[in-house]
């Protein structure tokens, strides 16, 4: 086949329809209509001498030929647009657009506070929309529909992009009344009530399993190496409403130590080291090699990895 013969547009449709999964949606992408995107469809199945996509009970679904071009076309088109892009810098000063973020609460409220405080000064005309781990699935990133993730991630894509912020310990939060204070050990732990709190990755959270170690996370792995168990009263996904219900005298917040420490002004709770060895965690950022050449998301990926090394009292990324 000679490539001079070859619409590259058709590589263009075929990324987008891949990534869509459907003709109206993957027209919409490319502001084009329906019967001119069902018409670049034709021309892809015969350029490939492939259906490329089948309709079946799921949906329209990628033939195996589609699935072996996807990340190959992917890529010509990911070099197409860096050899294109042009080689003036992003000029955050001039700047006015919306970058789309999503961010658990834990790091909504640590990190991006002082990211915001910066952009004030240095890009006035720069928004961002902070959306929560379960306004966001794993496709929505690739499709370079949110620009960046921040959180804790037990699994993630290996197509995309990725960085340690910091490493943050655990603490733990309870009310000054808390009877368990007497007896501040990790037998006086286990017979306490305690509250879950943890929303790691993204997408739609289910209802939680005492019994399901592998999901309770950090805390409760730590213990069950020990062969313990602590009484969980209540499950969330809500840094900060875990940490006003340690404000009760009958709970136990265990929990990442930076946003532990927002509360340490606060004379209805006490913050204490938690009476057992837990594995620091890692806050990420991740994003879609989509945008891994886009100067506007590279300034404010650099943006936030220097705020985030600072905090952590660490030198800015080089």
């Amino acid at each position: 086949m000679n490539i001079n013969r070859i619409d590259l547009n058709l590589l263009v449709y075929l990324d987008v329809l891949l990534r869509e999964r459907n003709v109206t949606q993957a027209a919409n992408q490319l502001n084009l209509s329906q019967p001119a995107m069902s018409n670049g469809l034709r021309r892809l199945r015969e350029l490939f001498d492939d259906p490329i996509l089948v309709r079946t009970s799921e949906g329209m679904t990628p033939t195996e030929r589609a699935l072996e071009l996807e990340p190959v076309v992917r890529e010509v088109l990911t070099n197409i647009d860096r050899a294109v892009q042009p080689k003036a810098e992003f000029q955050p000063e001039k700047a006015q657009r919306v970058f789309r973020i999503m961010a658990s609460d834990y790091a909504e409220s640590t990190l991006l506070p002082t990211v915001l405080s910066k952009l004030r000064n240095v890009a006035p005309g720069l928004a961002l929309d902070i959306m929560t781990p379960s306004d966001v699935s794993f496709l929505d990133v690739e499709r370079g529909k949110v620009d960046m993730v921040i959180n804790r991630f037990d699994a993630m894509p290996q197509s995309f992009h990725q960085i340690t912020l910091w490493h943050d310990t655990f603490s733990c939060l309870l009310s000054p009344e808390n009877p368990v204070l007497d007896n501040w050990t990790l037998d006086g732990y286990l017979e306490a009530s305690h509250v879950w709190v943890s929303k790691t990755g993204m997408g739609v959270g289910v209802g939680m399993d005492p019994s399901d170690v592998q999901r309770l996370g950090w805390v409760d792995g730590a213990l069950n190496k020990l062969g313990k168990k602590r009484q969980i009263r209540v499950f969330t996904r809500h840094y900060q409403a875990a940490m006003t219900l340690a404000e009760q005298n009958d709970l136990i917040v265990t929990l990442p130590t930076r946003a532990a420490q927002l509360k340490s002004n606060n004379p209805r709770v006490v913050l204490r080291e938690p009476p057992l060895e837990i594995p620091p965690l890692e806050l990420k950022m991740a994003w879609s090699p989509l945008l891994q050449q886009n100067p506007a998301n590279r300034w404010l990926r650099r943006l936030i990895t220097d705020t985030a090394r600072a905090l952590d009292g660490k030198e800015p990324a080089a």
